[in-house]
């Protein structure tokens, strides 16, 4: 089993690019996050454009960063995974920069993450996609569908998504298993498309247990 998550609204509470833009970059970066929303320019070309906006020394970013919640189930989830050798790949259209900075807060730096990557300066930031993929359908600066498609058997026999948001639609539809909330769970209904809703990780923790039969003492019982 491969467990694959995505990060802002997921992992973390609230989007974490957006926090930063909106406390370190210049206001522009609203005008270009409408031109997305219209389908005037793609995902990728989006963030950016907003990246280079972000102002702020290196330490204004930190201790912005500093002030990110996680999930309140997800570390716990994390050694959970671990005590039974389940693989956890975060998968995000964040930035590479703001999510370490988060996890190894956490003592979880060791997971992997594929997310877009800061590059450049405190005064001219940049951002690099070398997960994009030419004809990516969701036009985004990391190609989900293209990295979810690599994990898949034999090494992986069972693919699980875990995810919240625009970015996570065109992937959703290769998990074996998907566990979604906000948009992606009402994208996922009106597909008719199987998911299970959840809240916080403590809910797929839950459900995963109830699926391999091994509970954990002490757990709720599973939704």
């Amino acid at each position: 089993m491969h467990i694959i998550c995505d990060f802002d609204g997921t992992i973390s509470r609230g989007d974490t690019t957006d926090l930063v833009l909106d406390r370190l970059a210049d206001p522009a970066w609203r005008a270009i996050e409408d031109d997305w929303l219209a389908g005037r320019i793609t995902a990728a070309a989006c963030m950016r454009a907003q990246i280079a906006l972000i102002g702020g020394s290196d330490a204004d970013l930190d201790a912005l960063l500093d002030t990110v919640e996680l999930d309140p189930g997800f570390v716990a989830f994390v050694a959970w995974c671990a005590g039974r050798g389940l693989a956890i790949s975060i998968v995000s259209d964040g930035v590479d920069r703001f999510i370490y900075r988060i996890l190894e807060r956490h003592r979880l730096g060791h997971l992997p993450v594929f997310a877009n990557r800061l590059a450049g300066t405190p005064v001219r930031r940049t951002l690099e996609q070398p997960w994009a993929r030419e004809g990516c359908a969701a036009g985004s600066g990391v190609c989900k569908c293209a990295l979810s498609g690599a994990w898949s058997e034999p090494k992986w026999p069972m693919t699980v998504y875990v995810g919240d948001g625009r970015s996570d639609f065109c992937v959703s539809d290769r998990a074996d298993l998907l566990f979604a909330k906000a948009a992606l769970a009402d994208y996922a209904a009106a597909r008719a498309r199987p998911f299970v809703p959840f809240e916080t990780f403590d809910d797929v923790t839950r459900v995963l247990e109830q699926r391999l039969g091994k509970p954990v003492a002490g757990r709720a019982a599973p939704l």
